[in-house]
This record gives C-alpha cells, sequence and structure tokens, in this order.
C-alpha cells in the first residue's frame, strides 16, 4: 500500500535575534518560500503544511502553496516549546480531522538549500532501510577532538589525548544540518523514541546556521554558489 506523507513546516512568529526571520528576504523572496517549494516541487506529500502561532507567516505560506488548515497553539508557541511538541500537536489535530499519514517530514522554515531531490533521496532511503528516522548531517570541518579550552588565560587541549593524533587518523564527527527530518509517522504520533536513525550527509557548502545577520550574508552567498553550479 502507498505510503501517506506529510510534510511539516515549523514556523513560528516573534523571532528575536533576526526579526521576523521565517518571512524575512532572502535572495529575492521570503526564505520560508524555499522549504514549501521544495517540497511541493518534490510531489512526495499528500499534505504540505505550515505550522505557525502568526496570521502574516500563514498568509505566506498559503501564498506558495502550503495549507494552514489551523493555527499553532499558545502552549507549543512559546519559547520552552520543542519541535516534537509541535509535530505532536500536529498529528493530533490531523488525527482528529481523520487523517493519519504514515511518514512524517519536518522541514524547517530557514533552510533554502533544502531540494526536491534531497528529500526524495532522504525518503527513500528511509523506506529502504526500514529505519526510524533519516537525520540530514553534515561534518565538522575541524575535527573537534582537537579543540581547546581556556583556562585561567590559558589555552589546554580539550582532549589531551589527541594532542598528537594527525587530523587525518581522527574519526570523523558529525552534527546535524538542522534543515529536515524524515520521520515514521506513528512513532512521533504515539511519543515513541526513535532508535534507529539513519545520516543523510549533506555537504558544508551547503548547510548554514542562521543565528544572526552575518550567518544571513553566509548564507546566500552560499546559496548563490549552489544555484550557479545547478544551472
Amino acid at each position: 500500500m502507498e505510503e501517506k506523507r506529510i510534510a511539516v513546516i515549523t514556523a513560528r512568529g516573534g523571532s528575536k535575534r533576526i526579526p521576523k526571520k521565517n518571512i524575512k528576504d532572502f535572495c529575492g523572496k521570503p526564505i520560508l518560500a524555499y522549504s514549501i517549494e521544495a517540497a511541493l516541487e518534490s510531489k512526495l506529500f499528500d499534505e504540505v503544511m505550515v505550522s505557525t502561532d502568526s496570521e502574516e507567516i500563514a498568509e505566506i505560506a498559503k501564498k506558495y502553496g502550503a495549507s494552514v488548515p489551523f493555527m499553532r497553539s499558545e502552549k507549543t508557541s512559546d519559547d520552552f516549546a520543542t519541535t516534537s511538541d509541535v509535530l505532536q500537536e500536529v498529528m493530533e489535530e490531523y488525527e482528529k480531522r481523520g487523517k493519519i499519514f504514515d511518514v512524517l517530514v519536518c522541514i524547517y522554515p530557514t533552510a533554502p538549500f533544502i531540494t526536491a531531490d534531497k528529500l526524495k533521496k532522504a525518503v527513500l532511503l528511509r523506506k529502504e532501510k526500514n529505519a526510524d528516522q533519516v537525520t540530514p548531517v553534515v561534518r565538522y570541518s575541524f575535527p573537534p577532538q582537537r579543540a581547546f579550552v581556556i583556562k585561567e588565560g590559558r589555552l589546554e587541549y580539550q582532549y589531551p589525548e589527541y594532542r598528537l593524533t594527525r587530523s587525518q587518523d581522527l574519526e570523523a564527527i558529525y552534527h546535524d544540518c538542522g534543515q529536515f527530518y524524515v520521520m515514521n509517522a506513528e512513532k512521533m504520533r504515539k511519543k515513541q523514541s526513535f532508535e534507529d536513525t539513519i545520516p543523510f550527509i549533506i555537504s558544508e557548502l551547503e548547510v548554514q546556521d542562521i543565528d544572526n545577520e552575518d550567518d544571513w550574508e553566509i548564507a546566500e552567498m552560499k546559496y548563490r554558489r549552489m544555484m550557479n553550479q545547478c544551472s
């Protein structure tokens, strides 16, 4: 039987570090639009929705083709709500409407490097591996094992046992890209843990945390580079 899939784009209003971050102009259109367009272009989903507490964000989401069937509750709109809290609320609301999904893809609203192709590959990977979750990751550009800490104004190796180890001999360490997650929807709905997670490795050139204006500029430069390579 064909899987039923939903893409949930989590776009809360009220960003403090970058005002209106989720709908700020990024290379010519609201940054939220990139996540919506990638999800729609992939043709993977029975539903592409935006979970938000902001009427302004909701209107922009609808303009670019996403649905906003309900607004986010106060409980999942404060600074303490987790992504899991938001997704569980979404699953519960759809269940009330008689809609049950097999695959849940959580997409962040400030992730312009997401493409339809990446989403398709990640969804296929989860299915092929029968995994609970697929998480995009990127390799640390410098080995964390060689990190310094500052104590009383002096540099010390955080892990002195690796002081003389060549960088190329150290195990590669990865971190979450903060772009999207492909999940077993039933486990999310039942609040079960994801014990089997598969990595989806992404180039550092297509990953950028966006927490301040400098990050924003770097992300735009990386995005333009990615688009030039694709054209």
